[in-house]
């Protein structure tokens, strides 16, 4: 059986401390995004169908995107990922026994969250 996995509508960007104000100044004020806080102490800005995730991460030297993954099947998907040599980084970012989904890693070392559609 082969999962069906489409993507989300989500991309979180993890942004160092010295990085965040600037950041956020620079999809506000330069970009014109319109914010949102629906997620604080994160901001979020709307990217056409998507949504913009800025999270300030004091640990962080360098930013990094993270991107979403739907599937209707999670368990399914991260096995099929899993029997394919994907790497698995669930203690990334913890996200509560009860989500369904996970996370992972592609090849360049971008993170994936791959989840069900209603699982947050």
């Amino acid at each position: 059986m082969t999962a069906s996995i489409t993507g989300g509508i989500n991309i979180a960007m993890k942004i160092p401390s010295h990085q965040y104000q600037a950041t956020i100044a620079f999809y506000r004020d330069v970009v014109g995004l319109k914010p949102f806080t629906d997620k604080a102490p994160a901001i979020g800005f709307e990217l056409g169908p998507n949504k913009l995730w800025l999270d300030e991460d004091p640990t962080m030297s360098q930013a990094e995107v993270w991107l979403e993954l739907f599937t209707p099947d999670a368990s399914g998907a991260l096995k099929q990922m899993a029997d394919a040599g994907v790497v698995r980084c669930d203690a990334i970012e913890p996200l509560g026994d009860d989500f369904r989904g996970g996370w992972i890693m592609n090849p360049a070392n971008v993170v994936h969250m791959v989840r069900e559609p209603d699982a947050w």
